[in-house]
Protein backbone atom coordinates (compact mmCIF):
# COMPACT_ATOMS: atom_id res chain seq x y z
CA UNK A 1 0.00 0.00 0.00
CA UNK A 2 1.04 3.52 -0.67
CA UNK A 3 2.26 5.71 1.70
CA UNK A 4 2.87 9.51 0.33
CA UNK A 5 6.08 11.54 2.00
CA UNK A 6 3.35 14.42 3.44
CA UNK A 7 1.59 11.30 5.43
CA UNK A 8 5.34 10.63 6.57
CA UNK A 9 6.01 13.92 7.68
CA UNK A 10 2.90 14.55 9.73
CA UNK A 11 3.58 11.67 11.38
CA UNK A 12 7.33 13.13 12.60
CA UNK A 13 5.20 15.74 14.98
CA UNK A 14 3.92 14.83 18.67
CA UNK A 15 1.32 17.20 19.21
CA UNK A 16 -1.15 17.58 16.36
CA UNK A 17 -5.08 20.23 16.63
CA UNK A 18 -7.24 19.40 13.93
CA UNK A 19 -9.96 22.15 13.02
CA UNK A 20 -12.62 21.27 10.80
CA UNK A 21 -12.76 18.20 8.04
CA UNK A 22 -14.94 16.82 5.65
CA UNK A 23 -18.55 16.00 7.09
CA UNK A 24 -17.64 12.60 8.24
CA UNK A 25 -15.99 10.65 10.65
CA UNK A 26 -12.42 10.97 8.92
CA UNK A 27 -11.46 13.30 11.30
CA UNK A 28 -11.82 10.91 13.80
CA UNK A 29 -10.49 8.02 12.01
CA UNK A 30 -7.32 10.09 11.45
CA UNK A 31 -6.97 10.69 14.89
CA UNK A 32 -6.90 7.36 15.76
CA UNK A 33 -3.93 6.69 13.21
CA UNK A 34 -2.10 9.23 14.74
CA UNK A 35 -2.64 8.09 18.25
CA UNK A 36 -1.78 4.60 17.36
CA UNK A 37 1.83 6.29 16.00
CA UNK A 38 1.89 7.97 19.68
CA UNK A 39 1.00 11.16 19.03
CA UNK A 40 -1.69 13.59 21.16
CA UNK A 41 -4.85 14.91 19.27
CA UNK A 42 -6.58 17.72 20.05
CA UNK A 43 -9.43 19.22 17.69
CA UNK A 44 -11.86 22.08 17.95
CA UNK A 45 -15.24 21.96 16.67
CA UNK A 46 -17.35 24.81 15.08
CA UNK A 47 -21.02 23.52 14.75
CA UNK A 48 -23.29 20.76 15.69
CA UNK A 49 -22.20 18.63 12.79
CA UNK A 50 -18.47 18.67 13.59
CA UNK A 51 -19.60 17.94 16.88
CA UNK A 52 -22.03 14.82 16.31
CA UNK A 53 -18.87 13.05 13.84
CA UNK A 54 -15.90 13.89 16.31
CA UNK A 55 -16.77 13.01 20.28
CA UNK A 56 -13.41 11.93 21.18
CA UNK A 57 -11.85 12.74 23.82
CA UNK A 58 -8.80 16.16 24.23
CA UNK A 59 -12.04 17.78 21.64
CA UNK A 60 -13.24 21.31 22.44
CA UNK A 61 -16.41 23.41 20.94
CA UNK A 62 -15.42 27.19 19.87
CA UNK A 63 -18.38 28.80 20.36
CA UNK A 64 -16.30 32.54 19.65
CA UNK A 65 -17.29 35.00 16.87
CA UNK A 66 -15.35 34.84 13.83
CA UNK A 67 -13.25 38.27 14.59
CA UNK A 68 -11.85 36.72 17.60
CA UNK A 69 -10.83 33.49 16.50
CA UNK A 70 -7.12 34.14 15.76
CA UNK A 71 -6.57 35.20 19.06
CA UNK A 72 -8.33 32.30 20.83
CA UNK A 73 -6.77 30.13 18.35
CA UNK A 74 -3.18 31.50 19.17
CA UNK A 75 -3.46 31.10 23.00
CA UNK A 76 -4.66 27.46 22.15
CA UNK A 77 -1.74 26.53 20.54
CA UNK A 78 0.24 28.34 22.92
CA UNK A 79 -1.03 26.48 25.84
CA UNK A 80 -1.35 22.85 24.81
CA UNK A 81 2.10 22.90 23.07
CA UNK A 82 0.89 22.02 19.14
CA UNK A 83 3.35 21.87 17.18
CA UNK A 84 1.19 21.06 14.02
CA UNK A 85 -2.44 21.97 12.07
CA UNK A 86 -4.10 19.66 9.84
CA UNK A 87 -7.36 21.15 8.07
CA UNK A 88 -9.66 20.69 5.23
CA UNK A 89 -10.70 22.85 2.82
CA UNK A 90 -8.01 25.87 3.03
CA UNK A 91 -10.02 28.70 1.69
CA UNK A 92 -12.68 28.18 4.27
CA UNK A 93 -12.87 31.86 6.62
CA UNK A 94 -11.92 29.99 9.29
CA UNK A 95 -8.87 28.22 7.91
CA UNK A 96 -7.83 31.77 6.12
CA UNK A 97 -7.01 32.77 9.97
CA UNK A 98 -5.77 29.65 11.24
CA UNK A 99 -3.19 29.34 8.30
CA UNK A 100 -2.30 33.49 8.94
CA UNK A 101 -1.55 32.14 12.76
CA UNK A 102 0.21 29.32 12.18
CA UNK A 103 2.57 31.24 9.82
CA UNK A 104 3.07 33.93 12.66
CA UNK A 105 4.12 31.26 15.04
CA UNK A 106 6.09 29.05 12.57
CA UNK A 107 3.84 26.17 12.73
CA UNK A 108 3.85 23.79 9.77
CA UNK A 109 -0.07 23.58 8.15
CA UNK A 110 -0.99 19.62 6.39
CA UNK A 111 -4.24 20.53 4.16
CA UNK A 112 -6.01 17.61 3.00
CA UNK A 113 -8.32 17.70 0.16
CA UNK A 114 -10.02 15.84 -2.44
CA UNK A 115 -7.70 13.52 -4.52
CA UNK A 116 -5.56 14.54 -7.24
CA UNK A 117 -5.97 10.85 -8.68
CA UNK A 118 -9.27 9.41 -8.52
CA UNK A 119 -10.80 7.42 -7.31
CA UNK A 120 -9.41 5.62 -4.14
CA UNK A 121 -7.13 8.69 -3.13
CA UNK A 122 -7.20 11.79 -1.11
CA UNK A 123 -4.75 14.49 -1.21
CA UNK A 124 -2.63 15.88 1.92
CA UNK A 125 0.10 18.08 1.45
CA UNK A 126 2.04 20.30 3.91
CA UNK A 127 1.27 24.03 3.07
CA UNK A 128 -1.40 23.82 0.75
CA UNK A 129 -3.02 22.23 -2.27
CA UNK A 130 -3.92 22.76 -5.19
CA UNK A 131 -2.91 26.70 -6.04
CA UNK A 132 -1.09 26.57 -2.86
CA UNK A 133 0.79 23.29 -3.52
CA UNK A 134 4.52 22.71 -3.30
CA UNK A 135 4.17 20.16 -6.42
CA UNK A 136 7.35 20.99 -8.25
CA UNK A 137 6.93 22.74 -12.18
CA UNK A 138 10.20 21.79 -13.09
CA UNK A 139 9.45 19.30 -16.02
CA UNK A 140 12.94 18.16 -16.24
CA UNK A 141 12.56 17.32 -12.62
CA UNK A 142 9.88 14.77 -13.43
CA UNK A 143 12.16 13.46 -16.59
CA UNK A 144 15.05 12.05 -14.17
CA UNK A 145 12.81 10.25 -12.17
CA UNK A 146 12.57 6.91 -12.64
CA UNK A 147 9.50 5.13 -14.47
CA UNK A 148 9.33 2.22 -11.76
CA UNK A 149 5.58 1.49 -11.27
CA UNK A 150 3.53 2.27 -7.75
CA UNK A 151 1.42 -0.02 -5.59
CA UNK A 152 -2.07 0.37 -6.73
CA UNK A 153 -4.91 1.42 -4.34
CA UNK A 154 -7.16 -0.32 -2.41
CA UNK A 155 -10.79 0.53 -3.29
CA UNK A 156 -12.74 2.33 -0.65
CA UNK A 157 -16.16 1.65 -1.67
CA UNK A 158 -17.21 5.81 -1.82
CA UNK A 159 -20.78 6.09 -3.52
CA UNK A 160 -22.76 9.17 -4.05
CA UNK A 161 -25.15 7.59 -1.39
CA UNK A 162 -22.60 7.55 1.21
CA UNK A 163 -21.90 11.12 1.12
CA UNK A 164 -25.23 12.27 0.92
CA UNK A 165 -26.26 9.96 4.44
CA UNK A 166 -23.21 11.76 5.96
CA UNK A 167 -24.13 15.37 4.33
CA UNK A 168 -27.96 14.75 5.80
CA UNK A 169 -26.58 13.57 8.90
CA UNK A 170 -24.29 16.83 9.40
CA UNK A 171 -26.59 19.39 8.26
CA UNK A 172 -28.94 17.83 10.49
CA UNK A 173 -26.94 17.78 14.00
CA UNK A 174 -25.30 21.91 12.81
CA UNK A 175 -28.93 22.91 12.37
CA UNK A 176 -30.09 21.08 16.24
CA UNK A 177 -27.13 22.27 17.87
CA UNK A 178 -27.00 25.90 15.78
CA UNK A 179 -28.27 27.47 19.75
CA UNK A 180 -24.79 26.27 20.29
CA UNK A 181 -22.57 27.84 18.28
CA UNK A 182 -24.61 31.13 17.39
CA UNK A 183 -21.49 32.70 15.75
CA UNK A 184 -19.98 30.24 13.69
CA UNK A 185 -19.38 31.25 10.20
CA UNK A 186 -19.77 28.29 7.38
CA UNK A 187 -18.59 28.50 3.72
CA UNK A 188 -21.88 27.33 3.27
CA UNK A 189 -25.29 26.99 3.75
CA UNK A 190 -26.33 24.47 6.82
CA UNK A 191 -29.81 24.66 6.35
CA UNK A 192 -31.36 21.23 6.35
CA UNK A 193 -34.59 22.19 4.75
CA UNK A 194 -32.90 24.20 1.94
CA UNK A 195 -30.39 21.94 1.06
CA UNK A 196 -32.65 19.42 1.00
CA UNK A 197 -34.99 20.78 -1.50
CA UNK A 198 -32.20 22.08 -3.93
CA UNK A 199 -31.02 18.05 -3.70
CA UNK A 200 -34.64 17.00 -4.70
CA UNK A 201 -33.92 19.82 -7.44
CA UNK A 202 -31.29 18.09 -8.47
CA UNK A 203 -32.07 14.86 -8.48
CA UNK A 204 -35.56 15.67 -10.55
CA UNK A 205 -32.67 17.46 -13.21
CA UNK A 206 -30.67 13.85 -13.21
CA UNK A 207 -33.84 12.22 -14.70
CA UNK A 208 -35.25 14.62 -16.98
CA UNK A 209 -31.27 15.19 -18.71
CA UNK A 210 -30.61 11.69 -18.27
CA UNK A 211 -33.90 11.24 -20.49
CA UNK A 212 -33.32 14.41 -22.92
CA UNK A 213 -30.01 13.69 -23.31
CA UNK A 214 -29.61 9.68 -23.45
CA UNK A 215 -28.52 10.09 -27.60
CA UNK A 216 -26.16 11.96 -27.11
CA UNK A 217 -23.16 9.88 -26.45
CA UNK A 218 -23.95 8.20 -29.51
CA UNK A 219 -23.19 10.74 -31.04
CA UNK A 220 -20.22 12.16 -29.73
CA UNK A 221 -18.92 8.79 -30.23
CA UNK A 222 -19.75 8.12 -33.68
CA UNK A 223 -16.56 7.05 -36.03
CA UNK A 224 -17.34 10.52 -37.70
CA UNK A 225 -17.51 12.77 -35.00
CA UNK A 226 -14.94 10.89 -32.32
CA UNK A 227 -12.31 13.66 -32.03
CA UNK A 228 -14.25 16.32 -33.65
CA UNK A 229 -15.03 17.82 -30.82
CA UNK A 230 -13.55 19.59 -27.36
CA UNK A 231 -14.68 19.12 -24.15
CA UNK A 232 -15.37 22.02 -21.19
CA UNK A 233 -15.38 20.01 -17.81
CA UNK A 234 -17.53 22.83 -15.71
CA UNK A 235 -16.40 23.01 -12.12
CA UNK A 236 -18.95 24.07 -9.03
CA UNK A 237 -20.25 27.33 -9.09
CA UNK A 238 -18.59 28.20 -6.14
CA UNK A 239 -15.27 26.35 -6.19
CA UNK A 240 -12.85 27.86 -4.80
CA UNK A 241 -9.94 27.33 -6.81
CA UNK A 242 -11.98 29.42 -9.58
CA UNK A 243 -12.52 32.36 -7.03
CA UNK A 244 -8.80 32.33 -5.57
CA UNK A 245 -6.55 30.69 -8.36
CA UNK A 246 -7.99 32.00 -11.88
CA UNK A 247 -8.35 35.41 -13.41
CA UNK A 248 -12.01 34.01 -13.42
CA UNK A 249 -15.31 35.87 -11.10
CA UNK A 250 -17.76 32.80 -11.98
CA UNK A 251 -17.96 30.20 -13.64
CA UNK A 252 -19.94 32.25 -16.30
CA UNK A 253 -17.22 34.30 -16.87
CA UNK A 254 -15.24 31.44 -17.75
CA UNK A 255 -18.00 30.05 -20.06
CA UNK A 256 -18.05 33.26 -21.80
CA UNK A 257 -14.53 33.70 -22.09
CA UNK A 258 -14.18 29.72 -24.08
CA UNK A 259 -17.34 30.68 -26.16
CA UNK A 260 -15.76 33.67 -27.23
CA UNK A 261 -12.30 32.27 -28.20
CA UNK A 262 -13.98 29.49 -29.82
CA UNK A 263 -16.08 31.05 -32.20
CA UNK A 264 -13.02 32.67 -33.02
CA UNK A 265 -10.43 30.67 -33.38
CA UNK A 266 -11.73 27.22 -33.98
CA UNK A 267 -12.12 24.83 -37.01
CA UNK A 268 -16.07 25.91 -38.48
CA UNK A 269 -16.41 21.94 -38.55
CA UNK A 270 -15.36 20.98 -34.78
CA UNK A 271 -18.09 21.05 -31.44
CA UNK A 272 -17.79 22.82 -28.11
CA UNK A 273 -19.07 20.15 -25.46
CA UNK A 274 -19.48 21.95 -21.92
CA UNK A 275 -20.47 19.06 -19.41
CA UNK A 276 -22.31 20.38 -15.89
CA UNK A 277 -20.27 19.22 -12.52
CA UNK A 278 -22.79 16.40 -10.91
CA UNK A 279 -22.36 17.77 -8.16
CA UNK A 280 -23.50 21.10 -9.03
CA UNK A 281 -27.20 20.11 -10.14
CA UNK A 282 -28.66 20.66 -7.38
CA UNK A 283 -27.58 24.51 -7.00
CA UNK A 284 -27.36 26.02 -10.74
CA UNK A 285 -28.47 25.08 -14.80
CA UNK A 286 -26.31 27.02 -17.40
CA UNK A 287 -28.80 26.59 -20.45
CA UNK A 288 -30.56 29.74 -20.77
CA UNK A 289 -26.94 31.41 -19.98
CA UNK A 290 -24.69 29.22 -22.87
CA UNK A 291 -27.77 29.33 -25.51
CA UNK A 292 -27.92 33.27 -25.45
CA UNK A 293 -24.11 33.11 -24.99
CA UNK A 294 -23.73 31.10 -28.15
CA UNK A 295 -26.50 32.50 -30.37
CA UNK A 296 -24.79 35.79 -30.06
CA UNK A 297 -21.45 34.31 -31.15
CA UNK A 298 -23.34 32.73 -33.84
CA UNK A 299 -22.23 29.21 -33.11
CA UNK A 300 -25.45 28.04 -31.48
CA UNK A 301 -25.23 24.67 -33.44
CA UNK A 302 -21.81 23.89 -32.21
CA UNK A 303 -22.30 23.89 -29.03
CA UNK A 304 -23.29 21.38 -26.44
CA UNK A 305 -24.35 21.64 -22.40
CA UNK A 306 -24.52 18.06 -21.52
CA UNK A 307 -25.23 16.76 -17.80
CA UNK A 308 -24.51 13.13 -16.94
CA UNK A 309 -22.82 11.77 -19.67
CA UNK A 310 -20.05 9.65 -18.48
CA UNK A 311 -16.72 11.55 -18.06
CA UNK A 312 -13.87 8.61 -19.16
CA UNK A 313 -15.67 7.88 -22.13
CA UNK A 314 -15.75 11.63 -23.24
CA UNK A 315 -12.48 12.77 -22.23
CA UNK A 316 -11.60 9.32 -24.35
CA UNK A 317 -13.40 11.03 -27.79
CA UNK A 318 -12.58 14.48 -27.05
CA UNK A 319 -10.05 15.89 -29.35
CA UNK A 320 -8.87 18.28 -26.16
CA UNK A 321 -10.28 19.32 -22.67
CA UNK A 322 -10.08 23.12 -21.92
CA UNK A 323 -10.35 23.54 -18.00
CA UNK A 324 -9.34 26.32 -15.38
CA UNK A 325 -7.54 23.90 -13.09
CA UNK A 326 -9.87 21.32 -11.76
CA UNK A 327 -8.03 17.37 -11.85
CA UNK A 328 -10.55 16.40 -14.34
CA UNK A 329 -7.46 17.47 -16.72
CA UNK A 330 -5.58 14.59 -15.30
CA UNK A 331 -8.00 11.79 -16.22
CA UNK A 332 -7.78 13.54 -19.51
CA UNK A 333 -4.05 13.22 -19.73
CA UNK A 334 -4.59 9.61 -18.31
CA UNK A 335 -6.39 8.95 -21.71
CA UNK A 336 -4.11 10.44 -23.40
CA UNK A 337 -6.55 13.56 -24.44
CA UNK A 338 -4.62 17.20 -24.59
CA UNK A 339 -5.39 19.41 -21.84
CA UNK A 340 -5.01 23.25 -21.85
CA UNK A 341 -5.08 24.74 -18.27
CA UNK A 342 -6.71 28.56 -17.75
CA UNK A 343 -5.72 29.27 -14.26
CA UNK A 344 -3.30 28.30 -11.90
CA UNK A 345 -2.91 24.75 -11.40
CA UNK A 346 -0.17 22.82 -9.82
CA UNK A 347 0.29 20.25 -13.00
CA UNK A 348 0.31 23.04 -15.60
CA UNK A 349 4.09 22.06 -16.19
CA UNK A 350 5.42 23.03 -19.48
CA UNK A 351 5.40 19.97 -22.08
CA UNK A 352 2.14 18.59 -19.71
CA UNK A 353 -0.34 20.98 -20.63
CA UNK A 354 -0.68 23.84 -22.38
CA UNK A 355 -1.78 27.40 -21.06
CA UNK A 356 -3.69 30.26 -22.29
CA UNK A 357 -3.83 31.77 -25.38
CA UNK A 358 -6.38 29.36 -26.55
CA UNK A 359 -6.28 30.57 -30.13
CA UNK A 360 -3.45 27.69 -31.14
CA UNK A 361 -4.91 25.02 -28.91
CA UNK A 362 -8.43 25.19 -30.96
CA UNK A 363 -6.49 24.66 -33.78
CA UNK A 364 -3.52 22.20 -33.13
CA UNK A 365 -4.08 20.58 -29.53
CA UNK A 366 -0.97 18.89 -30.25
CA UNK A 367 -0.52 14.74 -28.23
CA UNK A 368 0.10 13.80 -24.67
CA UNK A 369 3.80 12.85 -23.13
CA UNK A 370 2.43 9.71 -22.04
CA UNK A 371 6.17 9.04 -20.03
CA UNK A 372 5.96 12.65 -18.71
CA UNK A 373 2.79 12.11 -17.63
CA UNK A 374 3.50 8.40 -15.95
CA UNK A 375 6.36 10.04 -14.00
CA UNK A 376 4.43 13.02 -12.64
CA UNK A 377 2.00 10.76 -11.64
CA UNK A 378 3.70 8.42 -9.66
CA UNK A 379 5.04 11.51 -7.90
CA UNK A 380 1.68 12.48 -6.99
CA UNK A 381 1.41 8.83 -5.24
CA UNK A 382 4.52 8.85 -3.76
CA UNK A 383 4.00 12.49 -1.97
CA UNK A 384 0.66 13.71 -1.82
CA UNK A 385 -1.80 10.66 -2.09
CA UNK A 386 -3.26 8.69 0.41
CA UNK A 387 -5.37 5.62 -0.24
CA UNK A 388 -8.74 6.64 1.93
CA UNK A 389 -11.93 8.11 1.11
CA UNK A 390 -13.24 10.96 3.11
CA UNK A 391 -17.23 9.27 3.15
CA UNK A 392 -15.74 5.53 3.20
CA UNK A 393 -13.12 3.11 3.43
CA UNK A 394 -9.62 4.53 4.39
CA UNK A 395 -7.30 1.70 3.97
CA UNK A 396 -4.10 3.82 4.65
CA UNK A 397 -5.88 4.60 8.17
CA UNK A 398 -6.72 1.20 9.01
CA UNK A 399 -5.56 0.67 12.55
CA UNK A 400 -6.52 -2.35 13.40
CA UNK A 401 -4.53 -3.25 10.15
CA UNK A 402 -1.79 -1.46 11.73
CA UNK A 403 -2.14 -3.03 15.16
CA UNK A 404 -2.05 -6.26 13.17
CA UNK A 405 1.22 -5.94 11.22
CA UNK A 406 2.91 -4.74 14.16
CA UNK A 407 2.28 -7.99 15.78
CA UNK A 408 3.09 -10.33 12.70
CA UNK A 409 6.28 -8.39 12.23
CA UNK A 410 7.64 -8.39 15.60
CA UNK A 411 10.64 -10.69 14.27
CA UNK A 412 10.92 -9.24 10.42
CA UNK A 413 14.23 -8.18 9.11
CA UNK A 414 13.60 -4.32 9.54
CA UNK A 415 12.28 -4.62 6.18
CA UNK A 416 8.67 -3.39 7.03
CA UNK A 417 6.54 -0.81 5.90
CA UNK A 418 5.76 2.53 6.87
CA UNK A 419 2.40 0.93 8.68
CA UNK A 420 4.34 -1.67 10.81
CA UNK A 421 6.91 1.35 11.66
CA UNK A 422 5.41 3.59 14.12
CA UNK A 423 7.39 6.87 14.49
CA UNK A 424 10.54 6.70 17.15
CA UNK A 425 9.78 9.60 18.58
CA UNK A 426 11.40 8.75 21.73
CA UNK A 427 14.79 8.48 19.67
CA UNK A 428 14.25 11.76 17.90
CA UNK A 429 17.66 13.73 17.96
CA UNK A 430 16.53 17.19 17.13
CA UNK A 431 14.21 18.82 20.21
CA UNK A 432 10.40 20.41 19.41
CA UNK A 433 11.26 23.93 20.34
CA UNK A 434 8.58 25.46 22.14
CA UNK A 435 5.66 28.20 20.47
CA UNK A 436 6.79 31.15 21.61
CA UNK A 437 3.73 32.47 23.59
CA UNK A 438 2.26 36.32 21.91
CA UNK A 439 -0.17 38.58 23.98
CA UNK A 440 -3.46 38.09 23.45
CA UNK A 441 -5.57 41.54 23.13
CA UNK A 442 -8.96 41.09 24.99
CA UNK A 443 -9.25 44.94 26.01
CA UNK A 444 -12.18 46.38 24.75
CA UNK A 445 -14.39 43.98 24.39
CA UNK A 446 -17.56 44.25 26.57
CA UNK A 447 -18.67 40.18 26.95
CA UNK A 448 -17.46 37.63 27.61
CA UNK A 449 -16.50 34.96 24.82
CA UNK A 450 -13.83 32.18 24.04
CA UNK A 451 -11.03 34.43 23.59
CA UNK A 452 -11.31 35.43 27.14
CA UNK A 453 -11.45 31.94 28.30
CA UNK A 454 -8.42 31.12 26.28
CA UNK A 455 -6.65 34.22 27.50
CA UNK A 456 -6.63 33.13 30.60
CA UNK A 457 -6.10 29.65 30.48
CA UNK A 458 -2.68 31.19 29.61
CA UNK A 459 -2.12 32.66 33.09
CA UNK A 460 -4.28 29.58 34.52
CA UNK A 461 -4.03 26.51 32.49
CA UNK A 462 -5.65 24.37 35.46
CA UNK A 463 -9.25 26.38 34.70
CA UNK A 464 -9.27 25.90 30.71
CA UNK A 465 -12.54 27.77 30.48
CA UNK A 466 -16.35 28.39 32.16
CA UNK A 467 -18.24 29.07 29.23
CA UNK A 468 -17.04 25.87 27.37
CA UNK A 469 -18.79 22.51 27.22
CA UNK A 470 -15.74 20.51 26.95
CA UNK A 471 -12.80 20.60 28.21
CA UNK A 472 -9.48 19.38 26.58
CA UNK A 473 -7.77 16.87 28.58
Amino acid sequence: MPYPASLTALLTHRRTLLLQGPMGAFFARLADYLEEHGQKVYKVNFNGGDKLFYRRQRSIDYHGRHEQWGAWLRSLLVLKRIDCIVLFGQTRPIHVVARQVAEELKLPVFVFEEGYLRPDYVTLEAGGVNGYSAVPKDPALYQSLPSSPVTQPKPTGQTFLRMTLRAIAYYTAAALLRFRFPHHVYHRSLDPVGEGLRWVRGGVRKIVHGWGQRHLMEVLTAPDRSKQWFLVPLQVHNDSQILHHSPYGSVEDVIADVLDSFAWHADPAHWLVLKHHPMDRAYTDYTDFIARTASRLGIEKRVLYVHDLHLPTLLKHARGVVTVNSTTGLQALFHQTPVATLGECFYSIDGLVRQPPLANFWRDPGTVDAALYQRFRHYLVRHTQLNASFYARSPALDVAALQLVRRTSAHDDGDATLISQPMPFDELTLPLQPVQARPVQTAGVGEAHANDAAAAAVKHPDAWSGTQPARLQ
